[in-house]
């Protein structure tokens, strides 16, 4: 198996985010996306201003992402995206502001996306297994996403 880069994208969201009263799992952050934009060899588009992010933050300090968003290709296609992983920082490096810029890989970013779509010029993206990482970006998050493929 290796991995085929399928695409980049940035999201904005709000700050601060609504947080929930603590649960028994931990406290729920929950971030509206407010746009952005994605860009890969095969698709190209916009995030549109739906959707969002609900971050279960546990008594353990790992945040557990639950991200819902439409994606719209520049032809005018729809994507739905799913994505969960975990979002955790490096207990050796100092903790970063919340919404601070980072770069790939100073934090445990790690994210599995899920598509779907109905519009046939993009059914290809329905059957695929994608893992991505991720990293906070001045005023959302950006993700770098790829497809689980044949050697």
């Amino acid at each position: 198996m290796k991995l085929e880069h399928l695409m980049e994208y940035a999201i904005t969201l709000t700050y601060p985010p609504d947080d929930t009263p603590v649960g028994p799992h931990g406290t729920r952050r929950i971030y509206t996306f407010t746009g952005g934009s994605f860009e890969g060899p095969r698709l190209k588009g916009k995030v549109l201003p739906q959707g969002g992010d609900w971050l279960l933050r546990g008594a353990d300090g790992i945040g557990r992402v639950d991200y819902r968003a439409t994606l719209e290709t520049d032809d005018g296609a729809q994507i739905y995206l799913q994505l969960h992983g975990i979002n955790r920082t490096d207990p050796t490096r100092p903790p970063r502001p919340e919404g601070e810029p980072a770069e790939y890989g100073d934090r445990y970013y790690m994210v599995t996306p899920r598509f779907e779509t109905g519009d046939e010029r993009y059914a290809w993206l329905n059957g695929l297994v994608c893992v991505g990482e991720g990293k906070p970006v001045q005023g959302g998050v950006a993700h770098r996403i790829y497809a689980v493929v044949n050697d």
